[in-house]
């Protein structure tokens, strides 16, 4: 089962066998074209990086099915020949703010939700990308016979059908996310009909062949990095600590709208969902500290420093937001900042200061979002620290399970390969079979709870003032 992560600016392909055995793995990196608001990429370059990275594997191993998870909000237009219009449009382009606008006047923030999930209109979302190209390019709108996202331009190269995941239109605007289908409304509104639009399946679910080897439907990278990491069903959350931290968590059951909702919900299969939460600046703000303060010390000398430091930093409190918060408010003017420093605090201070602000903020989210949880499990470079591993334990109340297999989201597109190759029957069976954890860090000590309040009264100060 051949598993693809499309990402920003890195595709990763990896093959595993049956039982979650990764059997070798390719990769390529791509720049993209960027010039103030507008970032691009040329679309057909798209298929040839995936191809020749897919290739080097295809062409010494026998693969029986494939699936690729894409980036979200990457829009791709095409005539009816099937050749690009236009560059595809990358999801971090912000030409369309004022068509953002415009779609939530008309629709309002409540009406949107409801429809379609999403919390916020992002300029990098399809909508306003098809809004902007019919009032700048009108040569475009006339002729574009299909509105793309990356996914379903692989899988049309790949067998020549208009298909795509329900997940990955979970940000599109154009699909109901509870039902799953296009949302007329809206569609009326812009200007297009579901003709020019993929048909929409289920993540698993099989469309054509390419050389013998099954095209299966994927999903959202984020839907299929949680999947890959065993988050298939209600109880249980992930964490990723990289550079930036993202934090999901699955519930049947919608969250109703209010005035200052910030948590979207993803399509994941009929009646279940994804909350998706992020940070700008988790791994970042480590990485940071220890390039300006601590550039001779590598990682390992950093958790060692940190190791020897006591729940609380001893009065130390970091604020991660470096870039900004998006969560729980979304305010990009807010700065980070260190309180209660005295002569008697060491780099090791500092650093675990740094490690406990990550994990309240990851407190901070499953208290936003109420969920009942059982345990979390812990992806990304902070999942290979014992210390911040046992510090989320700990803050959180949970237990933190670390896993075998970093590549998770190309493992859960490779999931998916199987479910639509008939090796398993659904997500769930799935990851019992393939899904290997590492090691669990149960929670051991009740004091954070004093810290995370002292925490959070600080981080009101700072963001008080601006």
């Amino acid at each position: 089962m051949l598993g693809a992560d499309f990402g920003t600016t890195a595709l990763k392909v990896c093959l595993f066998d049956e039982t979650g055995k990764l059997i070798v793995s390719e990769s390529a990196k791509y720049n993209l074209i960027t010039d103030g608001d507008f970032v691009e990429f040329p679309v057909e370059e798209f298929y040839e990086v995936f191809i020749s990275t897919m290739s080097k594997i295809t062409g010494k191993y026998p693969v029986s099915a494939m699936s690729v998870d894409t980036q979200g909000e990457t829009l791709i237009v095409l005539d009816e020949n099937g050749k690009p219009l236009t560059n595809a449009i990358i999801w971090l382009d912000n030409r369309a703010e004022k068509q953002a606008k415009e779609i939530e006047e008309r629709f309002t923030a409540k009406r949107l939700y409801e429809l379609t999930g999403q919390a916020e209109v992002p300029a990098g979302y399809p909508v306003p990308k098809i809004m902007w190209i019919k009032e700048n390019k009108p040569e475009v709108y006339k002729s574009a016979a299909h509105y793309l996202l990356l996914e379903d331009y692989i899988i049309y190269r790949l067998t020549g059908k208009f298909a795509a995941s329900r997940s990955l239109y979970s940000s599109s605007l154009l699909m109901n996310v509870r039902t799953g289908e296009y949302i007329p409304e809206i569609l009326d509104f812009i200007g297009i009909s579901e003709s020019q639009l993929p048909k929409l399946y289920e993540s698993g679910e099989y469309v054509g062949d390419y050389n013998g080897i099954k095209v299966v439907t994927s999903a959202l990278d984020q839907i299929a990095g949680i999947t890959g990491a065993g988050v298939v069903k209600e109880g249980i959350m992930s964490e990723t600590t990289g550079t930036a931290l993202a934090v999901s968590v699955l519930t049947s059951k919608l969250p109703e709208w209010h005035k200052g909702l910030t948590v979207s919900a993803y399509y994941v299969r009929k009646g279940l969902y994804a909350l998706l939460m992020w940070a700008p600046t988790a791994g970042a703000t480590l990485e940071w500290f220890k390039k300006n303060f601590c550039e001779s010390d590598d990682y390992d000398k950093l958790n060692a420093l940190a190791e020897k430091v006591p729940e609380g930093s001893e009065g130390l409190i970091c604020l991660p937001h470096l870039c900004g918060t998006v969560m729980p408010e979304n305010n990009a003017n807010v700065k980070g900042a260190f309180f209660g420093a005295t002569l008697k605090h060491t780099k090791g201070h500092f650093i675990r200061a740094i490690m406990e602000s990550i994990a309240y903020t990851i407190k901070e989210y499953t208290d936003l979002i109420n969920a009942k949880i059982g345990e979390i499990r812990s992806m990304g470079g902070g999942a290979k620290s014992d210390l911040w591993c046992r510090i989320k334990a700990d803050v959180l109340g949970k237990k933190v399970i670390t896993l075998k297999e970093n590549e998770t989201a190309c493992l859960g597109s490779a999931i998916f390969a199987g479910i639509g190759a008939g090796v398993f029957s659904d997500a769930v069976s799935a990851v019992e079979n393939v899904v290997d954890t590492d090691k669990t860090y149960e929670p051991k000590s009740s004091k954070y709870e004093e810290f995370y309040t002292d925490y959070k009264t600080k981080e009101k100060k700072i963001e008080s003032i601006y």
